[in-house]
């Protein structure tokens, strides 16, 4: 477990109904809150942004195997370190100190607000109680109390809005300032770092959910717990001014109440913490899913990503069912323990009123104000668990931004070297990765490169030619020994300076979701437009990135995923030849490309090369034969030095290297069974061979390095016939989405449908929770009247029987309370559990072509599967019990007024337009914030995430203050709309507590008028403005919902949106038919294709393949010729626009899909591993194999003997997108992961680039005798690879221009294959 623990709710929400969600008006029976106010049980502000990061977390956890006893055992144990609150303001300047004074003035006065109105209040009750029978004396004191209302309701306005407005800027402000250093402290740390101790998706997290956290503690639960502690004693202080006797005997209870509301605080902790661990193991599994969704689809496996989702959610419904009950108990108990309170103080303050002591409006207002102080106490307690998070929180953050490197890039004190003649020399070099410190990569290893000269590092994958590189640019430093450069230790040297000399290009090249130009200008930040072209034309890129329509400003997509692998890795070529190092290093730099823009690409890389010290990284070891020196490594160690022609002769290590590497390429075709007409024959409905005559070798090269990605494009002017087919193929795709009806609440019930029988008690609770309060205020109201009786055993007799209800109240309170939380939390549970669940899987039964677009990439699709869920709990579960006791309440309160005095009804009525009004309008302003606020911080979280999961490549371009400015950025826009959002919330708010005094002043007044008319008396106004202001407080509860029942509405419309949708590849399509046995026979007929992100680009037009069962088909092409569509359409990834893909002769949309995808395997160029183990991932291709199978497989792929050195063997932990592995040592287990599911029909592409000579030369036997008696289709740049195919098809320009097997194409006539061929053999050769 990483020591950076959880500290945020996973499903993206406080609890929802905590102490400060009940009490708080001056009975402690209901409140008034809105969003922005302390009591708001809701945070618009928050809500979202804290639910996209809560599916980022954990990223190293596995796939929920563990089950939930070991969770808890496990967060037993753990015990959350955490910082002073006071660190928490360490990033506030002056500005933030003069909002936190301005907002904390503001909650003292709207805090001690309360305690004045009863002041108030108990001399207006006394000016009635008094002077009843002298009315105009009474009519004078009650106008000039009224008016004391309206004007403490001005005062009210401007300090809540003082207290919401600042300390929701400063919140922000300090936020802001935070998520900044944070992520400028992530980028600074040294690469070993990312690869122990933490993941891409706790970054996420942190930077995301940690920062709110603490936000959260700063900014409004700050001046919330001011507001309730400045009631607290402002309300003591009344009361002993008051009758301090009632005071002290109150002081014996309220203690009882802060211990109810603390043990539940700390129970909800308790619980949240272990429903975080289960929510982030389901989170990273959706995520895991949804980004390697080719490999799930491929694998066929939906059903064991949607039933380890399951698994993981398990756990949270038994938490849930103890946080309903601990939430019932806390209520209840608080609740209990108020009734019981107000028992005692009853009884008290009659014995003093019949005393003499003090009259009735004193004694009122002194247990007013006491109770109301007791409660804020308890109401201030949740704030308490805020700042626990927030500390916690504040922790990590802190922590890591005090946390120093072991390789400090921001270290200025270092040497800088005046001129830089490039000799490296590595001695007596000791060195293991941070992630596995008992496997020794280096022992004493010596290594010297001279200045200016070319030195290629060659040996197996795992040998520790990469680790090289990574020490040079110093991502580690070595255990012992030291590394020079020009004779100075590196570690003396300024890393940012050292690495400004060091250009890099790995060998998966790692690309930024943003366009192709800021891509490349990651290598020079502030170079022109004539050095990034020159710098791509260069690296032959800039003929393919004129073809797109956005030219330079195409965006290349989250990971580069709208390009080939050939164009990203161009697009990194680039980006290092603008910097212009002085020493350059290639990690197979050139491995993606095909073999015409591998040839260019190779002499522009010389031409780079040329005065510089290069260090190049090759498995293929023809691409080195120029080099100056050639070493070789084997375990750790140097085993052979020189020039290829010495080591040759040396007939050593590299001798056989190149041995087996040659025999690969060059060995007789054994299987020599195609001549041209068997080649043609076999090819009846392909392209005529004389359509290849317009190509000549002339145009070759340049023709087939200017092709490009077809991924992804927009409008290029195509034919009208063409464009307007694909339009309405677009509007037939996008259309059902569009029209979806808006779904209804009621719907969703009837999801909800299985718990019914807990709603029902659960509403039940709610009912009785409801119709208990206006009762109570009933009952102290006649108490309150009881006390002018001048007969005094009536008192007696009154407050006893009185008093006996409240006793009995006391029990029959928790029953209520548990009745209701605990049914309800049941419900909303498994409404999350449900819609999380059938979200998923409908998700995973979408067509590749859905995620390809930029709003359902991996990320923002997980965090909406979360946060769309958790949203419509709210909505069902805690804001329906909240509506429906609310309801009660007001049902009851209204029979009760009007029966009383209705008069006086109608006139209070008649004042509740103004508050409703505020309110209204309060969520038409918020109405649509938060969505905005969430995904301007998705934005800024994705960058974040994107940055560290490139790291290596962040770093080795200096780029940490590039990152940092688009970070800051993407928050600029929430920063502007939370200080707008807190002046509205502030100004709402403050309003609304405007009119509500206003309307009890109107409302005293016009009693006045009545009693003095002797149309009422004194007994029924008291009783009916009690009862009355009850119902207008939960009349603004209900109301201050209204936002986040809006979200909850666009969550609900969300949630269906996903379930309704229709694919437009069914998986499980009834009427296709089930594929039992497939022969292997392959046509491609008359297939027009594009794909669905870019329908105006076509891919394919009137295309025709065949490939007979049991044959191999290689397909040769440039990038982005169309070969990987080819597998993608066989595969039914897509469907064709136009003509049909046959399988055995029946067209695919007849099959069904997952029966199909059981017969087909596939190998993909970049390897796709789940964080999980070894043998995980290989039984990933069959669930039901044993071990022996597993083994066998990975001994068929060449693995076995890696996996086996490993010191956890099979069950070594691969880590997060399999990075704890080597480019081959993945691409390996990928293989062996396809061998182990014995398809029928097998998809290559690029299964071998990643791996060294030997390795491939063993892989490519094993693949040999897997591909017997099976259909394949190959994609390969590496020509070498494919001689032995049965069929060799050149695509170019979504056509076949020539096919036959290898003798025949390098016999035939102007062949564009035996140019390739050639062409390949000679970059390889010359020199």
């Amino acid at each position: 477990m990483s020591r950076y623990g959880d500290n945020q709710d996973s499903r993206g929400e406080r609890p929802r109904k905590e102490l400060n969600d009940y009490g708080g008006s001056f009975l402690g029976m209901g409140q008034q809150v809105y969003p922005g106010h302390p009591n708001s049980k809701q945070s618009p502000k928050f809500d979202d942004g804290l639910e996209m990061a809560r599916t980022q977390q954990a990223k190293d956890v596995d796939h929920g195997q563990d089950n939930a006893d070991n969770d808890e055992a496990e967060m037993k144990k753990e015990k959350k370190p955490s910082v002073s609150y006071y660190k928490l303001y360490s990033f506030s300047d002056p500005f933030d100190w003069l909002l936190i004074l301005l907002g904390t003035v503001g909650a003292c006065a709207h805090g001690a607000a309360i305690p004045v109105f009863f002041i108030f209040f108990g001399k207006l009750i006394d000016a009635f109680g008094v002077n009843y029978n002298r009315p105009d004396l009474m009519a004078e004191q009650v106008r000039k109390y009224s008016l004391y209302f309206v004007i403490l309701g001005g005062v009210v306005m401007i300090a809540a809005w003082l207290e919401v407005a600042c300390w929701m800027w400063t919140g922000e402000r300090q936020s802001a300032k935070m998520r900044a250093k944070y992520l400028k402290a992530m980028l600074s740390q040294d690469v070993g770092f990312f690869d122990t101790d933490i993941t891409t998706g706790e970054i996420v997290s942190r930077i995301s959910s940690d920062t709110i956290l603490v936000q959260d503690a700063i900014s409004e639960k700050a001046g919330n717990y001011v507001h309730y502690m400045a009631r607290f004693v402002a309300g003591f202080a009344v009361g002993f001014t008051s009758v301090w006797q009632l005071t002290l005997v109150t002081l014996a209870v309220v203690p009882l109440i802060a211990v109810a509301g603390g043990a539940y605080a700390v129970t909800m902790i308790g619980l949240t913490s272990k429903s975080q661990k289960a929510y982030a193991k389901a989170g990273e599994i959706a995520e895991q899913a949804i980004a390697q969704i080719r490999t799930v689809y491929a694998f066929v496996g939906e059903a064991k990503s949607v039933k380890s989702y399951s698994e993981a959610l398990d756990t949270t419904m038994r938490l849930g069912r103890k946080g309903g009950m601990a939430k019932g108990l806390g209520v209840g108990f608080t609740y209990g323990l108020l009734f019981g309170a107000w028992a005692l103080l009853l009884w008290y303050a009659s014995i003093l009123v019949m005393d003499g002591k003090t009259n009735g409006g004193q004694a009122f207002t002194t247990i007013l104000n006491v109770i109301i102080s007791g409660i804020a106490l308890g109401q201030a307690a949740p704030n308490l668990t805020t700042f626990g998070k927030g500390k916690a929180a504040g922790y990590n953050i802190l922590e890591m931004i005090k946390r120093k490197p072991a390789v400090n890039a921001n270290f200025l004190d270092g040497r800088t070297l005046s001129h830089v003649a490039g000799q490296i020399e590595l001695r007596d070099v000791t060195f293991s990765y941070p992630a596995r410190p008992d496997q020794m990569i280096f022992q004493n290893f010596n290594l010297t490169i001279p200045a200016g000269a070319t030195v290629a590092i060659v040996g197996s994958s795992g040998s520790g030619k990469s680790t090289v590189i990574a020490l040079i640019e110093r991502f580690y430093d070595p255990i012992s020994g030291r590394i020079f450069l020009d004779g100075t230790d590196i570690q003396s040297l300024q890393l940012k300076w050292l690495r400004d000399q060091l250009g890099l290009v790995n060998q998966e090249p790692a690309l930024f979701a943003t366009t192709i130009l800021n891509n490349i200008l990651y290598g020079k930040d502030g170079a022109t437009m004539q050095e990034v072209e020159d710098a791509a034309k260069a690296a032959n890129a800039h003929s393919f990135i004129m073809t797109l329509p956005e030219g330079y400003e195409t965006q290349v997509g989250e990971r580069g995923v709208q390009m080939s692998g050939g164009q990203k890795q161009r697009i990194a070529i680039a980006r290092a030849m603008l910097k212009h190092p002085s020493i350059l290093l290639l990690d197979e730099a050139t491995s993606a490309l095909d073999a015409a823009s591998e040839g260019v690409v190779q002499e522009a890389l010389d031409s780079l090369m040329v005065g510089r010290t290069t260090i190049i990284v090759a498995h293929r070891l023809s691409t080195i034969r120029n080099a100056d020196m050639i070493a070789v490594v084997r375990e750790g160690k140097v085993i052979e030095t020189g020039t290829h022609d010495d080591l040759i002769q040396k007939n050593g290590a590299f001798a056989m290297l190149v041995k087996l590497q040659e025999r690969a390429k060059y060995q007789p075709n054994q299987s020599n069974r195609h001549t041209k007409s068997q080649s043609q024959s076999s090819y009846g409905d392909g392209p005529s061979v004389s359509f290849n005559s317009r190509h000549s070798s002339g145009r070759l090269s340049n023709r087939w390095s200017n092709r490009w990605s077809f991924r992804k494009g927009q409008r290029s002017g195509n034919d009208t016939e063409s464009e307007v087919g694909v339009e309405n193929d677009f509007e037939e795709l996008t259309t059902p989405e569009r029209v979806n009806p808006k779904p209804s609440l009621w719907r969703l019930f009837k999801l909800n449908s299985p718990e019914w029988p807990y709603a029902v008690l659960g509403t039940l609770g709610a009912i009785m929770a409801g119709g208990e309060t206006p009762l109570f205020a009933l009952a102290i109201t006649q108490m309150l009247i009881t006390f002018y009786n001048p007969d005094q055993e009536f008192i007696k007799s009154e407050v006893r029987r009185i008093c006996t209800i409240f006793s009995a109240a006391t029990v029959v309170t928790v029953l209520i309370y548990i009745l209701q939380h605990y049914y309800y939390g049941i419900m909303g549970e498994r409404l999350t559990m449900r819609v999380r669940e059938m979200m998923f899987k409908s998700i995973l039964s979408f067509e590749i072509g859905w995620f390809d677009y930029d709003e359902n990439n991996s990320s923002l699709v997980a965090s909406r599967l979360a946060s769309d869920a958790t949203l419509v709990r709210a909505a069902v579960g805690d804001r329906l019990s909240t509506i429906a006791q609310n309801l009660a309440l007001m049902t009851t309160a209204f029979v009760i007024a009007f029966v009383l005095c209705w008069k006086v009804t109608f006139v209070i009525l008649a004042t509740f337009p103004c508050l409703i009004g505020a309110a209204i309008a309060e969520q038409l302003f918020l109405k649509g914030f938060g969505g905005d606020l969430a995904k301007a911080y998705a934005r800024a979280s994705m960058v974040a995430g994107e940055a560290v999961g490139n790291i290596r490549t962040v770093a080795a371009f200096c780029a940490e203050d590039k990152v940092l400015e688009l970070f800051q950025y993407e928050l600029a826009q929430p920063a502007k709309k939370s200080v707008l959002r807190g002046q509205i919330a502030g100004f709402g708010y403050g309003f609304s507590q405007f009119t509500m005094y206003s309307s009890y002043g109107l409302a005293f007044w016009y009693s006045s008028k009545l009693v003095a008319s002797r149309e009422a008396n004194f007994g029924d106004i008291m009783k009916t403005f009690m009862v009355l202001v009850i119902t207008a407080f939960g009349v603004a509860e209900t109301l201050a919902l209204a936002p986040d029942i809006v979200k909850g509405s666009q969550a609900v419309a969300s949630v269906f949106e996903i379930l309704d949708r229709q694919t437009e590849i069914d998986p499980e399509d009834p009427n296709a038919e089930e594929v039992v046995h497939i022969s292997g026979d392959i046509e491609l007929k008359h297939v027009d294709f594009a794909y669905p992100s870019r329908p105006d680009i076509q891919i394919f037009k009137d295309f025709r393949l065949k490939v007979k069962s049991g044959q191999s088909l290689a397909l040769v092409g440039a990038s982005g010729s169309g070969k990987s569509s080819i597998i993608s359409l066989i595969a039914r990834f897509y469907d064709p626009s136009a003509g049909k893909v046959l399988i055995d002769g029946v067209d695919i949309k007849k099959l069904r899909l997952r029966s199909l995808r059981r017969h087909i395997g596939l190998v993909q160029q970049e390897p796709a591993l789940f964080a999980t183990t070894i043998y995980g991932n290989i039984l990933y291709g069959k669930d039901s194999a044993g071990e022996s199978e597993v083994i066998e497989a990975a001994k068929s792929a060449n693995a076995h003997t890696f996996i086996s050195g490993l010191p956890n063997g099979y069950q070594t932990d691969v880590g997060e997108r399999g990075v704890q592995l080597s480019g081959g040592q993945k691409q390996r287990v990928a293989i062996a992961r396809a061998v182990l599911k014995n398809p029928a029909i097998l998809l290559l592409d690029e299964a071998t680039s990643a791996l060294d000579a030997q390795s491939e030369k063993v892989v490519q036997d094993a693949l040999d005798r897997l591909m017997r008696g099976r259909t394949t289709v190959m994609i390969a740049h590496r020509l070498s690879t494919i001689k032995n195919a049965d069929v060799i098809a050149v695509v170019d320009g979504g056509h076949i221009v020539e096919l036959g097997n290898h003798d025949y194409l390098m016999n035939k006539a102007g062949s564009i294959y035996a140019q390739l061929v050639n062409m390949q053999q000679n970059t390889d050769a010359e020199r």
